[in-house]
Formats: structure tokens, C-alpha cells, sequence
């Protein structure tokens, strides 16, 4: 039996000789490795985080210590030593474990993390409430460098730094986001990895030194003044955390070590520990960015299945030829360059790539500011993370009506990553920026269309939201904002984006039962144009509207209202309630929310049958 199969809580992990430590890393590695080569996953930065993991759940209690992911994606090792390794079959996928963290799981998933820079400012309000409620638990916040890319997380530190609070805030230090860092804070942690006797000095001095008070307090305040007279300020320092690293985030016993002491000191201490992202496996760690996030994989040969293309790769593509005959137009991202598409556009057009970093509310605001001077910026970023730049978007763009063109990534269901990830919002928060009009491409064609319409012949902001993966069956390009696509006399469907292909396909199976439908594409929904779904509505008085987003918002709403007083009719809003979807494949959630092609035929059968009361 290996180390790792006898390990079910963490009183096992406890249990394991210290000297066993770098077997039981190894095994942990194997275990990724062979797991996530068949659901697919985050495999480099959870391969970073092994030994860390495994000091962290030592030192602490994991089932009663306040233990903050930051992001949450890497926490992977951290649930195979907290009794859900025989789970780990299930991980992303519809009914599994998540590969975040959820305290609805384990008791020892202290909070749901799935966006950057967040976990110093939760775990802040941990120890706060312990020192309050006597809580007696102790709180870590374990954060990547990426993650220090994000406005929220100095928030954070400056707040923490100053408070007094005893808590710990590792930092894991890996020169990666999901692409390369960039800026300011990766070169300052650049200068101070150079540094790696510099921890273990400060250790011994205060284990020897220390056990005398004042010849401590003596030597402590020269070294002090030597400091500040010879060696640069250390951010970490001036913020109000005692500084101690870099570490070695590979060496099982000194990690251990380091955290237990970070945690003894009962105040605010920043671990700086240096880990390699994708280590021990060849593949991820000569490209950690393509291994962070894979889909199931020949884990000997690293290679996936081959992929066609997918939305994001025709708007990179798209994009490229704009830029080519539009000289003002610029890419941004947020540390998505590779995700969203524009890899290519930030090699082809170097000095018109800008990458912002995890800081989507600055991305936006920085847009603002390259319209106002007479670029046209085109921002790719994912639904789910736009929603971090939603004051931006009213406040420094809308306000002054500046043309920027947001292309919305992962719009609707997107998987795997669940409810933190899904892009369910953006119809609704969109819709309440003023002067935005919001195009819902439902092809590739489409997109490719619009795109060129949005950069070149719409003012104002705009935004283009579009799904992640392949389109569907429907492959046309139709300009106009909304057309019935598709004639019937019975009952209307309406849609927009990728849900325009479950809507024909539902009609398909009505029509096999007598039942015509007439399917209403709506292109663009912001400003909408309700008018053809009016039209066919006064034929038919049955009306159902499917989307991928949540209610609060969505456009049947705006239908439903534009429809008001005008003639009586049966309506079905078909959507995501509050938002909030688990995990899944998108065609079984799609089936869970009611939303595939046989659901929407069911909703639309019960109309023509008299089923749903008039609106």
C-alpha cells in the first residue's frame, strides 16, 4: 500500500515520518497526474503546490483552522488529504467534487474561491471574527504572485498588515499567473528570490538570540537601522507584515518548519516560498501555461485530442485582420492572452498587445483612457471576470460614451469550473450600462461579422458575448439585429447566441408531432429590437424565450415588457433562475436547467396544449 492510500483525514497525515515526506509528495504527483489525464483539470499549478500543501494541512488543522485558497484552482492536493481521494474520479464533472473550494463538500474548505486576489481580505474577516467570538482557530491565507497582479489583494494586505491580527499570508511564488506575469510586482519578487540564505539566517538568530530578551531586542533594533540605511524598503514590511522567505517550496521539512514558525508568531507574517509550477512533470513544467488548465490527456505523451476551432480562436483571428487595415486598433486582456484568443495578435502586433495582469476593473478603466486619446481598444475578458470591472464599465466608459469593444469570453455555461465561472450575468449587469449595445453571435460567421461592425461602425461601448468551445449547427451570418429564421404558425421560440441551435432543434422535434414553430434569432439584444418576435407573437399568442442566463435581466423579461397591453398571449421564460449552476458538461447542464432541445419542445408542447396560463 502507498503512503498516500493510507491517508483519509488529517490525523493520517499527521501520522507520516517526517523523512517519508518526499515519498509521499511523489505519490501525491503520480496521482494527479494519472487522475487528471482522464477528467482534465488545473494540472501545473496544482503539481506546484504539493509540498506546501502538505506543510500547510501538517501544521494546521484543517477541519478547524481557517485555510483561504486563493483562486481556489490549486487546492487539489489539499482534498486528497482531507478524505476525498476515492472521489477524485468525479472531479469537475456533474455530480463530482469540485475542483475549487466548497465548504458544502468538507468541512475543511474554509471558503468558495474561484476569482484572484481575494483571499487576504477573507481571511482578514476570519480573524477578525475570531478575535471577536473567541474563536481560537488560527487563519492562512495562501495566495499566488499572479494573484498579487490584483488591486484587491493590496486592499487586503494594507489592511491586514496594519491590523495586528495573528495570521499568516503565504505567498506562492512562481513567476505564473496562467500566462507570464507581468509588471511591477513580478520584478520586485524576481530581486527578492535571489536571496534563498537569507530565511534560514533569520531563523537560527532567533532561536539562539532570542532566548535572551534583551540582547534580542539589542541586536534586533541595529540589524533594523542597517537594514533601512543599506537595503531597499520591502513592500511586505512597510505594509505591517514581518517578512520571512524565500523559502524553498520543494523541501517538504523546511516548509513545514517555516510555516509552523510563520504561524507561532501570533501576528501578521508574509511566507514567501518558491515553488516551480508543473514540477514533476516534463510536459507542464517546460509549459506551465499550456498545462494549466487541460482537458483529459496521454499523460505519457502529454498530448490531448485534437481540437477544431472554437470561438475564441476566430475572434483572435478576426481581430488580426482588423488590426491590419485599422491602425488604432489595440488588444487587452488580463491575463487571458492565450485563453481569450489573442496569442497570436500579441506576436503579430507586439506594441499594440497590452496585458493588464489579474485586473480586470483596471483593464477596463485603462481602455477608457486609450479611447479618450484616440485608440480603439478591444478588450477580451471573461464573463464571469468582467463582472469585477461593472463600476468601470458605468464609470469610465459609459459616462463619456467612449467606443470600446469588449469581447466577452465564456459567455453562458461554460463547464467544468462551475458556478464560480459560469458567464450568466453578463445579459443582465450589460444591460444597465448606459449607450451599451451588446451583440450575441450565434456562428462563427457571425462573429467574425459583428466584430467588424462593433470596431468599425458602432459607437459608444460595446460588447460581443460569445461561449466558450465550438459552434453549432447553425453556421449562417445574418446582419441584421433580429429576423425570424425559421416560419410557424403555433408557437414562437426565441433566442440569441449558442442557444439558437437547442431552439431549432427543438422546433425540429415539434414539427415531427404537427406542431409548427417559427424560430426568432435575436442577433444583437442590446438596444433590442423586438419587433419580428412581436410580429410572429401576434400570430401565434404562445411565446417561448430560452437563454443561458439568469433571470434577473434577461431579455424575455424585455420581451415580456415590450409585449405588454399589445394583444393577450401565453408566455414561458426559459433561463437559469438565480445563476447559480453546478458543474457539468455544458449538454448535461443544459438538460438539468431544462434548457436542452427536448425541454424547450416540452415547454413549447404544454403552451399549444393548453398547459401555461395567459399572460
Amino acid at each position: 500500500m502507498s503512503i498516500l492510500e493510507t491517508i483519509n483525514s488529517p490525523e493520517d497525515l499527521l501520522a507520516v515520518p517526517e523523512e517519508e515526506l518526499p515519498q509521499l509528495c511523489s505519490e501525491i504527483r503520480e496521482f494527479l497526474i494519472a487522475g487528471l489525464s482522464k477528467t482534465g483539470g488545473h494540472l501545473a499549478s496544482n503539481l506546484g503546490m504539493v509540498e506546501l500543501t502538505v506543510a500547510i494541512d501538517r501544521v494546521y488543522n484543517p477541519a478547524k483552522d481557517r485555510i483561504v485558497f486563493d483562486v481556489g484552482h490549486q487546492c487539489y492536493t489539499h482534498k486528497l488529504l482531507t478524505g476525498r481521494r476515492d472521489k477524485f474520479g468525479s472531479l469537475r464533472q456533474y455530480g463530482g467534487i469540485s475542483g475549487f473550494p466548497k465548504p458544502h463538500e468538507s468541512v475543511c474548505d474554509a471558503f468558495i474561491a474561484g476569482h484572484a486576489s481575494t483571499s487576504v481580505s477573507v481571511a482578514l474577516g476570519m480573524a477578525r471574527a475570531r478575535t471577536r467570538l473567541d474563536g481560537g482557530y488560527d487563519v492562512v491565507a495562501v495566495i499566488g504572485d499572479g494573484a498579487l497582479t490584483g488591486g484587491l489583494a493590496y486592499e487586503g494586505l494594507c489592511n491586514a498588515g496594519q491590523s495586528g491580527e495573528p495570521m499568516v499570508v503565504i505567498l506562492n511564488d512562481n513567476a505564473m499567473s496562467i500566462d507570464r506575469n507581468v509588471g511591477g510586482m513580478a520584478k520586485l519578487l524576481s530581486t527578492l528570490r535571489v536571496k534563498p540564505g537569507y530565511f534560514e539566517f533569520k531563523r537560527r538568530y532567533r532561536e539562539t538570540v532570542g532566548k535572551l530578551p534583551q540582547l534580542y531586542r539589542f541586536l534586533h533594533g541595529v540589524k533594523e537601522d542597517v537594514k533601512d540605511m543599506v537595503l531597499p524598503d520591502n513592500i511586505f514590511d512597510d505594509m505591517g507584515f514581518y517578512y520571512l522567505g524565500p523559502v524553498d517550496g520543494h523541501d517538504a521539512a523546511e516548509l513545514e518548519s517555516a510555516v509552523r514558525w510563520a504561524r507561532d508568531m501570533r501576528i501578521p507574517v508574509l511566507l514567501h516560498v518558491i515553488t516551480k509550477k508543473g514540477k514533476g512533470y516534463g510536459w507542464a513544467e517546460r509549459n506551465p501555461e499550456k498545462y494549466h488548465g487541460v482537458g483529459p490527456f496521454d499523460p505519457d505523451t502529454g498530448l490531448g485530442p485534437n481540437c477544431g476551432s472554437c470561438f475564441s480562436d476566430v475572434f483572435g483571428k478576426t481581430l488580426c485582420g482588423l488590426a491590419e487595415t485599422h491602425p488604432n486598433v489595440v488588444a487587452v486582456t488580463a491575463a487571458m492572452s492565450d485563453g481569450t484568443g489573442l496569442t497570436a495578435f500579441a506576436k503579430r502586433f507586439p506594441g499594440r498587445f497590452f496585458d493588464a495582469g489579474i485586473a480586470e476593473g483596471h483593464a477596463v478603466t485603462m481602455c477608457a483612457g486609450m479611447a479618450k486619446q484616440g485608440l480603439l481598444p478591444v478588450a477580451a475578458i471573461y464573463s464571469s471576470f468582467l463582472q469585477r470591472g461593472y463600476d468601470m464599465l458605468i464609470h469610465d466608459v459609459a459616462l463619456q460614451n467612449l467606443h470600446v469593444v469588449f469581447a466577452v469570453d465564456r459567455a453562458g455555461l461554460v463547464g467544468g469550473d462551475g458556478e464560480t465561472h459560469h458567464g450568466v450575468f453578463d445579459a443582465a449587469y450589460l444591460g444597465s450600462v448606459p449607450g451599451m449595445t451588446v451583440y450575441c453571435p450565434a456562428s462563427y460567421a457571425e462573429l467574425r461579422g459583428v466584430l467588424k461592425i462593433a470596431v468599425t461602425e458602432t459607437a459608444g461601448p460595446v460588447a460581443i458575448r460569445y461561449p466558450r468551445g465550438e459552434e453549432g449547427a447553425y453556421k449562417d451570418w445574418d446582419a441584421s439585429p433580429a429576423s425570424v429564421i425559421r416560419e410557424g404558425s403555433d408557437v414562437t421560440l426565441v433566442a440569441y447566441g449558442i442557444m439558437l441551435n437547442n431552439v431549432i432543434a427543438a422546433a425540429d422535434l415539434l414539427k415531427k408531432e404537427g406542431i409548427s414553430a417559427e424560430v426568432v434569432r435575436l442577433g444583437r439584444i442590446l438596444p433590442l429590437d423586438p419587433a419580428p418576435a412581436l410580429v410572429s407573437l401576434e400570430k401565434t399568442r404562445r411565446l417561448v424565450v430560452a437563454e443561458d442566463v439568469c433571470a434577473g435581466g434577461c431579455v424575455g423579461e424585455r420581451l415580456l415588457a415590450a409585449a405588454a397591453g399589445r394583444f393577450t398571449f401565453k408566455p414561458l421564460l426559459l433561463n437559469l433562475g438565480d445563476g447559480i449552476v453546478v458543474q457539468g458538461s455544458v449538454p448535461e447542464l443544459q438538460a438539468h436547467c431544462g434548457l436542452d432541445a427536448g425541454s424547450i419542445a416540452e415547454g413549447a408542447r404544454r403552451l399549444v396544449s393548453g398547459g401555461v396560463s395567459d399572460g
